[in-house]
């Protein structure tokens, strides 16, 4: 993407290294619209990417003066054309993006254009990351057994993927078993300041990127500003579209003090989330700052960024300091690339140091580090934090909620000598971006193993044990700190480089257990280390879920039950018949940070990452085909023709009003992008389920839908059909059901809504607060379209799936002025005509929604259109965002 014109002439020249670099000054901008020294650090990167792409057309130098404009009223209503550097994918979410971009190259062919036209113009890197289960785990060949099984079962996605990595420019990808994404991201992709060559010159501005992943918020802790978009909105901005955007409100959330001994950065960050959320964060950025800061390390600040998601902010930024200088030297990054970051935040105003004043913000909040305690967060939401000490009696009172007073009895197990409870835990898993990019928290993890093992403590036999880091780097410094061997003795033996139980390839239970569960109805429990916890999402057979630190982790695997009060009542017993309790094994910081300092090197950095693109044997050896467009293979059960560009013409049809709409479904509050469109396995008894029995694949390699998204046909079938959703037009059931109107017959949501298009009669969707919680799925989206899925009418949208909504032709309205699903009384009987659509969509304008109810009468209510933007305007009017940039590119000269 071309440089701006710089009408206001802020092109300077700075030295770093040894090395000369243009660069846009944010300080020579200031002397022709203003003093900008206290805009947050944030909305500095937004304000140097509208100088560099300035051009009278997308960005305007009246789009750049509305940036100080900003501090006066601390808000803006300005919408901007944000451009970032990069983009960065996981395989779950980038394996569609792949397929969408092929699928835009038949049709631009079909179309008589030049496919060569669809190709990313901004860097590209997809991390193979959510591929590898943990079926097998607790043995030295764990780690190899589930490679192997990866890829035996994901062969075809990664043929298809290495087909990309040559036919697209500008795209890399990092093989399986390197690492999850965002750790990759912060120990080696990112650069803080980003640098191209143009025109002889070196340009130098900040490192900014969407990514396909909700937590791509997690590099934030490194200065980098980058949030989570859906595949659709990655795809476009890789074709070179500017993100549409507001200009953000900006909380900012001081932190004083620091933790005490005890704490750690995983209660640390359960707190923020908890005050965030509660405090109403969604759309807009968050930037901490204040003498707090200086008592975290830049670990700490990723964990903190990585959790934007679940408080429901766009970002969580840090700005760059001393802390940002020592992590890039620590992890083994270039010296003069360390030099330049350093240059250029202090030329740009973008360093933070103790003299520093405090940014302006739209509101603030403030968190005493000191204040933390020792905190998981469960069963079945990120932001609802329970502290430690409260988390026996809470999980006790919800087993009692749920099943009566009598929680004791058990049930046996066959084959075994013991039975499965109530709150039992049956997962333990260390895994996840969130924790496992944490040094200090995963030695606390080794250090609790190894003075259990002292004791003479064991894992309950129970208990399903995993480790799974998330880069190479982690191994590296646990054998050199001597604690892998003490996690192993435990059943925490490596099964894995990747995204596990926190996305739902938490792998199956043992048979006998997943009997003795169903028979006995129990509420069993698991604890992992990870950052998202919804219903269904960790294992179809644990109903509580809770977040907790890789210490605790290790110390619910060797309690082997939620319900016990962790501080007071005794883990186990020693070798002696002594009980033993959590203080007895928990290390102090000071034991931590000594073997931090002794355990991990810069070397082991460079070394890890020196040919992160190689991958392993098995990688190199796939075979792929090779070709500009790719050649579909009809009888693939991964990778398939999507239909999204079926019958599109050159120009865009005219808009139309929805008349007699049925709902499809009608959801409550808190409705997740899982609920949607689940990640995890895809039941036997399924719509999806009966599709690859008919495709002669057996069960046990059905894999999970998250491994299947490259193929429409089973993801439209897994579309709402989260084990756990629960369908208010089908009362009294629990899955993806809803009840066909007028037969009042409840069938599968799939079977409904094929019968429904069939009828010609065109569904919505009802919803409640906070609708599209959750990981930036764009099946969510692509689910709900090719559902015939016409408008989402609900209370609020998360931002992410919002977007996603609109960027598939799918209208999202907003109910106004307290109206709900409940104040109307909808019971599904309903007919629904939206119109003023055909009249042509404004942004955030009125849409009439006329309900036609079964006793005769009718109602006719306002709603608010949730398409805010004039970009967003065209997306719709052209189907989707793909569409639209399918046309632009064919009139490209």
């Amino acid at each position: 993407m071309a440089i701006g014109n710089d009408t206001l002439n802020t092109r300077r020249t700075l030295t770093a290294g040894g090395k000369s670099y243009d660069y846009f000054s944010l300080e020579a901008a200031s002397e022709a619209i203003g003093d900008i020294s206290r805009l947050p650090f944030s909305l500095k990167v937004l304000l140097e990417n509208l100088l560099r792409f300035e051009d009278g057309g997308t960005v305007s130098v009246e789009d750049i003066k509305a940036l100080p404009a900003w501090l006066a009223a601390k808000r803006s209503d300005r919408e901007i054309a944000y451009r970032p550097a990069r983009v960065l994918m996981q395989d779950f979410t980038g394996v569609p993006a792949v397929v969408d971009l092929a699928a835009m190259r038949a049709a631009m062919t079909k179309l008589g254009g030049d496919p060569k036209k669809i190709n990313p113009l901004s860097p590209v890197d997809l991390v193979i990351d959510h591929s590898v289960m943990v079926d097998s785990f607790g043995g030295p060949d764990s780690f190899q057994k589930n490679v192997d099984l990866e890829f035996e079962r994901n062969g075809e996605r990664y043929s298809f993927l290495r087909w990309g990595q040559t036919a697209f420019d500008n795209f890399r990808v990092v093989p399986p078993g390197t690492g999850i994404c965002h750790q990759v991201n912060l120990e080696n992709l990112a650069q803080v300041v980003w640098t191209k060559e143009e025109e002889g010159k070196t340009i130098a501005y900040p490192d900014t990127l969407v990514g396909t992943d909700s937590h791509t918020t997690m590099v934030n802790g490194l200065s980098v500003l980058g949030w989570g978009v859906g595949g659709i909105e990655a795809e476009a901005a890789m074709l070179g579209q500017p993100v549409s955007m507001l200009i953000p409100e900006v909380v900012g959330m001081k932190l004083t003090g620091q933790l005490k001994e005890g704490t750690t950065a995983t209660d640390l960050v359960l707190t923020v989330t908890q005050m965030l959320r509660a405090k109403g964060v969604v759309g807009k950025f968050v930037e901490f700052y204040g003498a707090g800061l200086d008592h975290l390390t830049l670990a700490d600040q990723a964990t903190i960024s990585n959790m934007a998601p679940e408080y429901g902010a766009t970002c969580g930024f840090f700005p760059i300091d001393e802390e940002t200088i020592r992590y890039l030297k620590f992890t083994g990054r270039d010296e003069g690339r360390i030099a330049l970051v350093e240059a250029y935040a202090k030329a740009q105003g973008m360093w933070r140091d103790s003299n520093t004043p405090d940014p302006v913000f739209t509101d603030t909040l403030e968190l005493d580090l000191s204040t933390v305690e020792p905190s998981l967060a469960g069963p079945k939401r990120p932001q609802d934090r329970v502290a430690l000490s409260a988390l026996g009696a809470e999980a006790t009172k919800i087993v009692k909620s749920a099943v009566g007073d009598d929680i004791s009895k058990g049930t046996p197990v066959a084959g075994k000598d013991y039975s499965l409870n109530h709150g039992d835990v049956m997962i333990a898993a260390i895994t996840s971006c969130t924790n496992t990019s944490n040094p200090s928290v995963l030695i606390a993890a080794g250090l609790v193993a190894k003075k259990a093992r002292e004791k003479g403590l064991s894992v309950k036999p129970w208990v399903k044990t995993s480790l799974a880091p998330g880069s190479q780097v982690v191994t590296d410094y646990l054998e050199a700190a001597g604690l892998q061997s003490e996690l192993d003795a435990l059943g925490f033996d490596l099964v894995g480089y990747g995204c596990t139980t926190c996305i739902g390839n938490s792998g199956p239970l043992a048979d006998e257990h997943v009997t003795a569960i169903e028979e006995g109805d129990l509420h069993v429990a698991a604890v992992l280390s990870g950052n998202r916890n919804f219903e269904g999402r960790v294992s179809p057979q644990t109903r509580l879920n809770y977040l907790a630190s890789p210490p605790l982790v290790v110390a619910y695997a060797l309690a082997g039950n939620v319900t016990l009060d962790l501080l007071n009542d005794p883990l186990s017993t020693d070798s002696n018949g002594e009980p033993v309790f959590l203080k007895d094994v928990w290390p102090s910081n000071h034991e931590v940070e000594a073997l931090m300092t002794s355990s991990l090197t810069p070397e082991m950095f460079r070394a890890r990452y020196d040919n992160v693109f190689e991958g392993p044997e098995e990688w190199k050896s796939i075979e792929t085909a090779a070709g500009m467009t790719y050649a579909w293979d009809s009888g693939s059960t991964y990778v398939q023709y999507p239909p999204f560009f079926e019958d599109m013409g050159p120009e865009p049809g005219e808009l139309t009003d929805f008349v007699g709409a049925r709902q499809l479904a009608m959801l409550a509050d808190s409705v997740t992008t899982d609920h949607i469109s689940p990640a995890g396995a895809i039941k036997k008894e399924s719509p999806a389920g009966s599709y690859l029995l008919e495709h002669q694949v057996r069960p046990i390699d059905f894999n999970s839908y998250g491994s299947r998204r490259g193929n429409h046909e089973i993801m439209m079938r897994g579309t709402f059909a989260n084990i756990r959703i629960k369908n208010e037009l089908a009362p009294g059931t629990e899955g993806g059901v809803t009840t066909h109107q007028p037969s009042g017959e409840v069938m599968p949501i799939y079977d409904a809504s094929m019968k429904y298009q069939a009828e010609g009669v065109p569904l919505i969707v009802i919803g409640g607060k906070e609708y599209g919680t959750g990981s930036s799925r764009d099946w969510a989206a692509k689910g709900t379209r090719l559902l015939g899925v016409k408008a989402v009418i609900v209370e609020s949208f998360e931002r992410i799936h919002r977007s996603n909504l609109v960027g598939m032709g799918v209208l999202p309205l907003q109910f106004k002025d307290g109206m709900t699903r409940e104040t109307l009384k909808l019971n599904g009987t309903e007919t629904f005509d939206i119109v003023g659509v055909a009249g042509g969509i404004t942004p955030r304008m009125d849409v009439t929604c006329r309900i036609h109810r079964a006793d005769g009468s009718s109602e006719e209510v306002q709603l608010l259109c949730r398409i805010d933007t004039a970009d967003e305007v065209e997306y719709y009017r052209n189907g989707g965002i793909l569409h639209y940039v399918l046309r632009n590119l064919m009139k490209a000269a």
